[in-house]
């Protein structure tokens, strides 16, 4: 019998997406037993701010155009299909559903972890997929003895780059190339993204 694939799905609006992400989902991929890491667009979050929100097929695009290169980091458009608000709950159960050849797994940051009992259904998460976190500045994390099976604490780089710097530098007219994957750069300036707004 054939081994599952392991992928971990990486949640985020990715608005843009920059090498931080990168980084990471390649970390994951290399030291980690997880074999493919899905970089997941989200759509838009109704409880934020929009004004400086992309569209979700030009964040999907910049994210395609950032993995070109990468053989185990793919990007995913599943969310942007599903009935919204999307829960991660209901993404997972739709990827193990569709992909019954592939077991998944989760990847949040710390501070995602320090709230994750407020997620919908978080229970029904922790008892059916690995949960894999990654550090964050300034945010701890407490894993009960329980379920350090399960719930994995990855010794991941720290990483401080935000999407929100990326997009004040920009439209302060800053060059931020050396935090962006070089398509993904390109693309910005040749649309002229985050200039304005």
């Amino acid at each position: 019998m054939n081994r599952k694939r392991e992928i971990g799905i990486f949640s985020g609006s990715f608005n843009p997406i920059h090498n931080g992400h990168l980084i990471m989902a390649n970390y994951i991929c290399e030291y980690t037993t997880l074999d493919e890491v899905w970089l997941i667009v989200t759509p838009h979050n109704p409880l934020k701010n929009r004004t400086d929100m992309l569209d979700e097929q030009v964040r999907l695009k910049m994210v395609e155009l950032a993995v070109e290169k990468y053989d185990n980091i793919k990007a995913s458009d599943v969310e942007l299909h599903m009935k919204r608000p999307s829960f991660t709950i209901n993404t997972l159960e739709k990827l193990s559903h569709e992909h019954p050849e592939c077991n998944f797994s989760l990847i949040i940051g710390a501070d995602n972890w320090s709230f994750f009992d407020k997620w919908k259904d978080y229970n029904k998460i922790i008892d059916n997929y690995k949960i894999l976190i990654y550090p964050r500045h300034e945010a701890e994390v407490n894993i009960p003895e329980s379920l350090r099976e399960t719930i994995i604490l990855v010794s991941a780089p720290l990483i401080e780059i935000s999407s929100t710097f990326i997009r004040h530098s920009i439209k302060a007219g800053k060059n931020v190339r050396a935090f962006l994957p070089q398509e993904v750069y390109d693309y910005i300036e040749s649309e002229n993204l985050y200039r304005h707004g």
